[in-house]
């Protein structure tokens, strides 16, 4: 059997804790563990968020405008290289279509190394919260020149293949679904001591929002809809958990709200397990790894008719799927929610069902399967 040496390029693999380091992370571990050799290249800081798995060759990087915690590549310098042609790759696969992304693909072409790539980040969904619309369709013939010279593209959903077919990407599509530690996350770990701590009642039905708190998931969505069934009922209560740059102007917004900041770990089982009803209306993801957990964790959950979240609910099986232009929709889906104790019990219980579906064992081992059909 060929050896397998993989280059792994990000723009992101241990600076901010979010999903595509933790999903790189995971992968690169998965990949040791069975023998692949990995170098992974990417930004870095002098105090990274999470502790990486790996060897990692830094390159340099700046801050992004308008989101200084993460990163943009800046070059692809000639120490670096030394150390990838020291590796002597298989294969490339680039996580992110950057500069650096950009210049590993022409590295890769000239030294016939085969390529694939991976989409983690939707891209063109986010350019509407940043008022850059009108760059799109450059974006767009940018993406679809650089995903037409890979051999395989990895995307999270079947819906979210199509869509990239329908925009007119040229690439043998696969699919690379995002897993569940169904040990971590569960019913089982309502708590309510941690319920009460936070100062909510036992009585109490509490909407929860799980994510990075930026204004492309859509938390204006959430704050106005939320903040209105909080006026007509007494015992509907909102948690918030997690951090970033919009938090400030958000708890402004909705200072009503309880606001547990970045959790991991137990805390952010007890978090999930402790509310009742999961509402996450961002039509920019690419999964919604923060879905999969509030249904593992026996949630009903309300979120956006987006690519991302197809895959994992069910509209009126396990909770709604509901378009962002029609903010009056998800309020009358959480407040049929609200009135109904069993419906949420039974979607909360479907949700469970279909979680185990998820395994990062297999899901990872299905892209290794994909990494040898390539090699």
């Amino acid at each position: 059997m060929t050896e397998i040496r993989v280059a792994l390029f990000t723009g992101n693999y241990h600076h901010v804790r979010d999903g595509v380091s933790l999903t790189l992370n995971r992968l690169v571990a998965y990949l040791m563990e069975n023998g692949v050799k990995v170098l992974v290249l990417g930004p870095t800081i002098e105090n990274p968020a999470l502790k990486h798995n790996g060897t990692l060759v830094p390159v340099p990087s700046i801050r992004l405008p308008g989101r200084p915690e993460y990163r943009i590549t800046t070059s692809f310098p000639a120490e670096a290289q030394k150390e990838l042609e020291q590796f002597s790759p298989t294969l490339v696969h680039i996580a992110t279509p950057d500069l650096l992304g950009f210049k590993a693909l022409k590295w890769a072409e000239k030294n016939e190394v085969p390529v694939v790539s991976s989409y983690h980040t939707h891209f063109t969904s986010y350019l509407k919260y940043y008022k850059l619309s009108l760059i799109e369709p450059f974006l767009w013939k940018y993406l679809k020149w650089f995903y037409a010279r890979c051999r395989h593209l990895y995307v999270p959903t079947p819906s979210m293949a199509e869509w990239l077919k329908e925009k007119g990407v040229e690439c043998e599509l696969k699919i690379w679904a995002r897993g569940i530690e169904s040990s971590e996350f569960s019913p089982q770990n309502r708590d309510l001591s941690w319920r009460r701590s936070n100062g909510f009642e036992d009585d109490d039905l509490v909407i929860t929002f799980v994510s990075r708190l930026v204004w492309e998931k859509n938390l204006r969505l959430f704050a106005d809809v939320v903040k209105r069934l909080m006026e007509k009922y007494d015992n509907v209560k909102a948690l918030i958990v997690g951090d970033g740059p919009a938090a400030d102007e958000l708890k402004k917004m909705f200072p009503e709200a309880v606001y547990a900041g970045f959790l991991k770990g137990e805390n952010l089982s007890k978090a999930y397990a402790g509310s009742d009803i999961f509402f996450f209306p961002s039509d920019t993801e690419t999964f919604g790894n923060v879905t999969l957990e509030a249904m593992a964790s026996g949630l009903p959950c309300v979120v956006a008719n987006a690519a991302g979240s197809k895959s994992l609910v069910q509209n009126s099986v396990n909770g709604y799927l509901l378009p962002v232009e029609e903010p009056e929709a998800f309020y009358t889906a959480l407040e049929k929610l609200i009135l109904d104790d069993q419906l949420r019990e039974e979607m909360g219980e479907k949700s469970v069902d279909m979680a185990q579906n998820y395994s990062w064992e297999s899901i990872n081992g299905k892209l290794l399967e994909y990494y040898r059909q390539v090699v």
